[in-house]
């Protein structure tokens, strides 16, 4: 993904990028851990353990060096429903919700892990490009009017000065962050950007909310914690709490999972580089489920976040490393410093990433792409928007998929001959499927058909169990009139799929194709008979 300027720099990083990079994305990874807290109903500590720990376990263990992983909104808007439920299911004041919590993460990382595990990592490979550009351009709306909420104050609009400042210190941050690259590469202008706006806030006297207001501003004290420490769920184990929790824990693991490889996809395309998919959800489902026993709200990828660590220079494993170990050491040390960053600072950066994570190109091939694919492109936007990225992903590999089924069944067509001997033959092009079934039927005229009839699959190809399907009735077709059928140039898993093979089907031995049908198990259960 391009945009106007260089926000991606390819080259691979350094010890002092990856350093600096991991400072930058720990001081945006505060507010934004803070602020999904809220989301889910749940204390901000239990936000920054559950940032700390996915981002550590995934940067050491995870298939994509340089990508960062943390608390998100996407997981949080699903935890505040179990949240409430949980809570609900307890005496006044006990607060099961954050138990029950704990208990669905651990089950959501053992399927992630699971999925892993099994090598599913691999269909995030599948999605379609259009649906990317939907998915990246929707998630970069979504960041930005998820930033707009800083322009507000007990629930309204800031005015008058208070809006102008946050305003000002936001175009400052961007100024920084746009121009700075232009003059040297070798400091990360995020960084430099936050450390410029806060000194300037400090020292200026200049009123603004700051990460320590936010706080307090949704019912928090502040981020100073000790360490996170081992604690089983404290709720009953029994079938109830796992029929409670099942669902759950499904929906985090698919989110988690879809929003996760999405990321991986998408930095590997802006770094030109590969990562492992399956690798990542063990990372994932391992993160998850010591967040669940530690305490931690849980989480997955942070598109945002890894964007900044790249655009910092961020390359290695260390980059993730260093963010984790920074936010923790906020948490522990440095707490009342980092509460003193004006939210504005942070805003700008976000707003940068915004800037940088859009898809400017679409508009440039808009009129070069077929309209399917705009239509994907479209629709994935809008529903990341609307909904969440699960579901727009879903839908727009849905919507392509069948554009590309329906575009394929319109391939198939039937070549029509006669011999010297009155045998007539059918040459077969494009992929019998369960798509172009209806299309293939329609190229046959039984009744009106030779008493011997050829049909040569030569330059199709034989897809599923429906194709075989199709095959086994246009051979009952012409049995039924008293017809001989021969199939030509089939391979040797089709032709022990086809119900009287061994009268039909002609062996080319050296021109039949090498290619295995999807079947299900009736198809499998035809081998038995």
């Amino acid at each position: 993904m391009k945009s106007s300027f260089q926000f991606i720099d390819k080259n691979q990083g350094s010890v002092k990028d990856d350093l600096l990079s991991g400072i930058t994305v720990a001081l945006a990874l505060v507010p934004e851990a803070v602020a999904f807290a809220f989301v889910a109903g749940i204390s901000p500590i239990v936000g920054l353990y559950g940032a700390f720990m996915m981002g550590l376990i995934t940067a050491i263990f995870g298939g994509r060096p340089g990508m960062i992983s943390g608390a998100t909104g996407a997981l949080a808007v699903v935890m505040v429903s179990l949240v409430k439920e949980g809570n609900a299911m307890g005496d006044d004041g006990a607060m099961l919700g954050l138990q029950y919590l704990f208990a669905t993460l651990i089950l959501t990382g053992v399927l992630q892990a699971a999925a892993g595990f099994f090598r599913m990592g691999k269909f995030v490979r599948m999605i379609p490009h259009s649906v990317m550009m939907g998915f990246v351009n929707g998630l970069a709306i979504v960041i930005f009017t998820s930033q707009l909420g800083m322009f507000k104050s007990e629930g309204n609009w800031l005015e008058g000065a208070p809006l102008y400042t946050m305003l000002g210190l936001v175009g400052l941050t961007m100024f920084i962050m746009f121009f700075l690259p232009k003059l040297t590469k070798k400091l990360p202008a995020a960084l430099i950007a936050i450390i410029t706006v806060s000194l300037l806030v400090i020292f200026g006297d200049i009123e603004t909310e700051t990460v320590k207001s936010f706080i307090v501003a949704g019912g928090g004290e502040g981020i100073k914690a000790g360490l996170p420490s081992f604690n089983i769920p404290l709720i009953a184990f029994s079938f109830e709490t796992l029929a409670f929790i099942s669902p759950y824990a499904l929906i985090l693991a698919a989110i988690g999972l879809i929003e996760s490889l999405m990321t991986l996809n998408l930095i590997d395309e802006l770094t030109e580089t590969h990562g492992s998919g399956n690798r990542e959800c063990v990372a994932q489902g391992a993160a998850n489920i010591v967040n669940g026993f530690f305490g931690g709200m849980g989480g997955c990828a942070m598109i945002g976040q890894s964007i900044i660590n790249i655009k910092s220079g961020g390359r290695g494993r260390l980059s993730g490393i260093v963010a984790a170990l920074a936010l923790l050491c906020f948490i522990l040390f440095a707490s009342a410093y980092i509460e003193m960053v004006p939210i504005a600072a942070l805003v700008g950066v976000m707003f940068m990433v915004v800037i940088g994570t859009f898809a400017w190109n679409t508009f440039k091939v808009w009129n070069k792409i077929p309209l399917p694919d705009i239509i994907v492109i479209i629709l994935v936007t809008v529903l990341t928007v609307i909904f969440d990225l699960a579901i727009a992903v879903i839908a727009g590999v849905v919507v392509a998929s069948l554009v590309f089924a329906w575009e394929n069944a319109l391939r198939i067509r039937a070549r029509k001959s006669v011999d010297e001997h009155g045998v007539k033959h059918y040459e077969i092009y494009g992929p019998l499927f369960f798509g172009s079934i209806e299309l293939f039927n329609s190229k046959f005229i039984v009744d009106e058909d030779p008493k011997e009839v050829v049909v040569d699959f030569k330059e199709s190809k034989i897809m599923d169990q429906s194709a075989i399907e199709a095959i086994n009735k246009l051979t009952e077709r012409y049995l039924s009139k008293g017809k001989t059928i021969h199939l030509r140039h089939l391979s040797k898993d089709c032709v022990k799929l086809i119900k009287k093979a061994e009268k039909i089907c002609v062996v080319n031995v050296l021109e039949d194709p090498d290619y295995f049908v999807a079947i299900d198990n009736y198809n499998k259960a035809l081998l038995t008979k």
